[in-house]
C-alpha cells in the first residue's frame, strides 16, 4: 500500500512539473466559457424550475462562485470575510452572473501575468474552517477550475432531471468553438 501511494504522489509531481503556462490558461479560457454557458442556461430556464430547484441551483452557483472569490483573496495574499464556502445572504440570479463573469475575467488576467516559475511559488493560507494550508498557485487555479467543473455538473444533472438541456461545458465543446 505504502508504494501505491508512493507512485501515485511522484505521478503528481510528475503532472505538476508537465503543467505549463499554456495549460493554465486554457484551464481558465474553458472556465471561463463554461460557467458563461451555465449561467446562460439557468438563466433560460430559472422559471420552468421548482422554488426548491431554483434554490438548489443557486446554492450550487454561489458555492462555485464563493470559492472562486475565496482563492482568488488566498492567490492575492488578501483576507477574505468568507466563513464558510458560500455567502451568508444568498445572491440573486443576476448578481451571481456578474461577479462571476468579472471573477473569470480576473483569473484570465491574473494568469497570463504569470511567469512559468509562479505556479510552483507556495502560498500559506487559512480554510474557512480554520484549518491552514499551503498550495502552490498552480495547484490553487486547478483546484478552483477543477472544483467549477465539478459543480456544473451538480447543476447540470439538476437541469437534466427537470427535462431542460445543460449547457455544453466539456473540454471538447469548448475546443469545437
Amino acid at each position: 500500500m505504502a508504494r501505491i501511494l508512493l507512485a501515485s504522489n511522484e505521478r503528481a509531481t510528475e503532472v505538476g512539473r508537465i503543467m505549463t503556462h499554456t495549460a493554465y490558461t486554457q484551464l481558465i479560457d474553458v472556465k471561463r466559457w463554461a460557467d458563461l454557458g451555465l449561467y446562460e442556461a439557468i438563466g433560460q430556464n430559472l422559471d420552468r424550475l421548482t422554488n426548491e430547484d431554483s434554490f438548489i441551483m443557486l446554492r450550487i452557483l454561489d458555492h462555485i462562485h464563493a470559492v472562486d472569490r475565496i482563492f482568488q483573496h488566498h492567490l492575492c495574499g488578501l483576507p477574505h470575510t468568507f466563513k464558510a464556502a458560500r455567502s451568508e445572504n444568498m445572491p440573486t440570479l443576476e448578481t451571481l452572473a456578474a461577479s462571476a463573469r468579472e471573477v473569470d475575467d480576473w483569473y484570465a488576467a491574473y494568469v497570463a501575468g504569470l511567469r512559468e516559475s509562479d505556479f510552483e511559488e507556495p502560498i500559506d493560507f487559512v480554510f474557512t474552517s480554520g484549518k491552514p494550508a499551503r498550495m502552490k498557485r498552480g495547484e490553487i487555479i486547478l483546484h478552483v477550475c477543477m472544483h467549477g467543473t465539478y459543480h456544473r455538473g451538480n447543476a447540470g444533472a439538476v437541469l437534466q432531471l427537470r427535462g431542460l438541456t445543460p449547457s455544453r461545458d466539456s473540454v471538447t465543446d469548448f475546443l469545437e468553438q
